[in-house]
């Protein structure tokens, strides 16, 4: 488990954008599960993509015509329970952080993977989000 004072400035990146920080499984159960529209969950990183691909992307992504309904995160090796909860939605999609799921009425709707965030710049994954976005956001 990675130290707060390492990650908690990285959780602050997104919660300042305004997503909720999950912390447990229950609280991810519930964003999943109740969330009436989309739902953007955020499996945040302290890698170098996260920081300089993954975060900055979805921020930039917020600037859509249409947006999410709501907006959450969870910190792999940080909030390990919360973390495992959301994998268990995203299968058949390998373990993988970060990683960025759109759902839309409890459904996954559209991924990215970690493969689908290191090396691409931060503009070409706000592009791909803001595609969901026009696609599955209401």
């Amino acid at each position: 488990m990675y130290p707060a004072q390492i990650v908690l400035p990285m959780k602050a990146d997104l919660t300042e954008a305004g997503f909720e920080d999950i912390t447990t499984a229950e609280a991810a159960a519930e964003a999943i599960e109740n969330t009436e529209g989309t739902l953007l969950m955020v499996i945040n990183s302290v890698c170098g993509c996260a920081a300089g691909m993954a975060r900055p992307g979805v921020k930039a992504s917020l600037k859509a015509p249409k947006t999410p309904n709501r907006l959450c995160t969870v910190f792999a090796g940080y909030d390990n329970d919360a973390v495992k909860k959301v994998r268990e939605y995203l299968l058949p999609y390998p373990p993988s952080s970060p990683s960025i799921a759109l759902f839309k009425d409890g459904e996954l709707v559209h991924m990215l993977e970690r493969h689908n965030i290191e090396g691409y710049p931060a503009d070409a994954i706000a592009q791909n989000l803001m595609a969901a976005y026009a696609a599955h956001c209401g």
